[in-house]
């Protein structure tokens, strides 16, 4: 690569041809909420999960999305939403085949424009929860931005994170989701499925908020700044 070419502006995403129904979803989108000073019982919580074509952050794509609601302090089974996502060019993988998305499936799946408007219009105003969220949040907005050009602004908190700040006892560091579903006793129908995986995550995360109200934690604002400092503690005993 020469000099010249690294002096390239970067590429411009082509805007999505989108239909005038589509841009009218598009526009009455909810605005992101910030994180609140109400207690964690009273927030609305989308947990969510999804299944993609592989790990690479830029090249590969959102497979299927599953998500279910925690409201009012519980898991609410009344509010679930689950998509696959049609993908005409994509190759299968070994990681697509541990997810049970096959070509069939993947050939099934739902125009990814409608997928992501009903995605969002399901999250509506409410923050997010996942199992290493900085990944779901990354591809989630990726997808987004490609399909819809949509900038994804709602809160993540990362279930990954919440879980050694409020149990630290467990001696579970950068510990995956089987590990503290196994230390609280959990058990997963069935994994490496974005429905399913997003259920088990909302069961752990109804523990652990359960342990933030008794370590004073309870509200949304305050359990992200205890993650925001428990983060700092990480990086500062890393050096």
């Amino acid at each position: 690569m020469n000099l010249f070419q690294w002096l390239k502006p970067p590429k411009r995403l082509k805007a999505p041809d989108l239909t005038a129904g589509q841009k009218e979803r598009l526009n009455n989108l909810p605005r992101a909420a910030a994180l609140g000073a109400d207690s964690l019982r009273k927030q609305r919580w989308v947990v969510m999960d999804l299944e993609t074509s592989g790990l690479n952050m830029s090249r590969d794509e959102v497979l299927s999305i599953g998500a279910v609601v925690i409201e009012d302090g519980a898991i609410d089974l009344g509010q679930q939403f689950e998509r696959t996502l049609l993908r005409p060019d994509h190759k299968l993988s070994p990681s697509v085949l541990i997810h049970g998305l096959g070509p069939s499936a993947i050939a099934a799946g739902s125009e990814p424009v409608e997928a992501l408007l009903d995605f969002m219009d399901f999250v509506g105003d409410s923050p997010m929860l996942a199992f290493h969220a900085p990944f779901d949040q990354h591809m989630l907005g990726r997808a987004l931005k490609e399909s819809l050009g949509y900038k994804l602004q709602h809160p993540f908190l990362d279930v990954a994170d919440i879980a050694p700040l409020l149990c630290p006892q467990a001696c579970l560091r950068q510990a995956g989701l089987d590990d503290w579903t196994g230390f609280f006793g959990l058990h997963a129908e069935e994994r490496h499925h974005a429905s399913a995986d997003a259920l088990v995550t909302a069961e752990l995360a109804l523990i652990l908020m359960s342990h933030a109200r008794r370590q004073e934690m309870d509200s949304p604002l305050l359990l992200e700044q205890g993650l925001a400092k428990w983060r700092r503690r990480q990086q500062s005993h890393s050096f």
